[in-house]
């Protein structure tokens, strides 16, 4: 547990708080308003949506259930919508700084801007923490870094359009690199794709969608390369160049480096809290997703138990659960009857 700070402003009392306003925390919002809980959610960004927002707003998804394809932005907007006729209320740009039992198995919870509330349950939808990209061990990669449009490594998409006919090199094997391939081939003139072996690690879909576009010479996959050194000058690209692991090398023109090597994650204070950790990520049990602390809950990226799928869809699933499992917490031995959303309703709603 950490610390307590005394100087604080007067306390919110709250039914639950959830930590981070990403895709599952949208959701947890939503289903506590569907269960008669008032919510309020703490995330360290100055927008909701965590990665989808930060990272890639315009970057497809094609497994959430009803979608055949959604753009991460338009899906934060249809998660934050789906929440709002329950009145959840945001405190941006601030972290949870603080978190500690109370009486009566509540929990009070403290912001990096002194704000203190006094919850009865907590659900963490932390994601991966505090993230940012791995950089590639490239010796004046940094002379190229930056957001202006003349610059040539980015590390993130937030438009497609400002990959416009540009010369566009993507570094990786996972799903952003082969997701990213496939869209960006639509606008850029055009798409390399370098890694260090022939077979990508991306949902096998997205891996068809890419070789779809290699046979109709749209994208060109370098295999099995990885990144040496990069040429150009005051910050503008020219040359990717590449190495195999006999010597070889191929210098490939470029406006534009996409390296997609994974995200940094740091916990932060989570860590301080008394949890159960692992590898950075919070022990829960799935049948409650309790953590080892009553009245505290972890749910999404950062939850973690045996046979766990890191999917979008999983952590929907993860914050009903939780939602079922605060209000059991918050009012223990009530009875309440478990009710369907299309005989529920939502306020304003038809059903109301």
């Amino acid at each position: 547990m950490t610390k307590k700070n005394n100087k604080t402003q007067n306390p919110i009392i709250a039914d639950v708080v959830i930590i981070g306003a990403g895709p599952a925390g949208l959701f947890a919002a939503f289903q506590a308003g569907m269960l008669d809980l008032k919510c309020h959610l703490v995330d360290a960004l100055d927008a909701v949506g965590g990665q989808l927002s930060a990272l890639y707003p315009e970057k497809p998804i094609y497994d959430i259930p009803g979608h055949p394809e959604v753009l991460a932005g338009e899906l934060v907007a249809m998660l934050e919508a789906q929440a709002q006729p329950f009145g959840p209320e945001f405190h941006l740009n601030q972290q949870v700084s603080e978190l500690a039992p109370a009486e009566n198995g509540r929990w009070r919870v403290v912001t990096s801007k002194a704000q203190e509330f006094d919850a009865g349950a907590v659900i963490i939808a932390a994601g991966v923490g505090a993230f940012g990209p791995n950089r590639p061990p490239m010796d004046g990669i940094e002379a190229f870094e930056g957001q202006g449009p003349g610059r040539g490594v980015h590390y993130l998409v937030k438009r497609r359009e400002d990959f416009k006919d540009r010369r566009v090199v993507i570094a990786g094997g996972g799903d952003s690199a082969v997701d990213w391939a496939v869209s960006l081939a639509e606008v850029a003139k055009s798409v390399a794709v370098v890694h260090r072996r022939p077979k990508f690690r991306a949902q096998a879909e997205s891996v068809k969608k890419m070789d779809a576009l290699v046979a109709e010479g749209r994208v060109e996959v370098v295999v099995p390369y990885q990144l040496s050194a990069l040429e150009g000058a005051s910050g503008a690209l020219e040359k990717v160049l590449v190495s195999d692991l006999d010597g070889n090398t191929r210098s490939l023109d470029a406006d534009v480096l996409l390296p997609f090597f994974g995200l940094k994650q740091d916990i932060g204070p989570i860590s301080e809290w008394g949890l159960k950790i692992e590898a950075n990520h919070i022990e829960v049990d799935p049948a409650s997703m309790e953590t080892n602390l009553s009245g505290l809950y972890a749910v999404g990226d950062i939850a973690t138990y045996p046979g766990k799928l890191k999917l979008i869809l999983t952590g929907f699933a993860e914050a009903a659960r939780a939602g079922y499992s605060a209000r059991e917490h918050i009012h223990p031995g009530e009875e309440r009857h478990f009710e369907y959303s299309t005989t529920r309703g939502v306020p304003g709603g038809a059903q109301e």
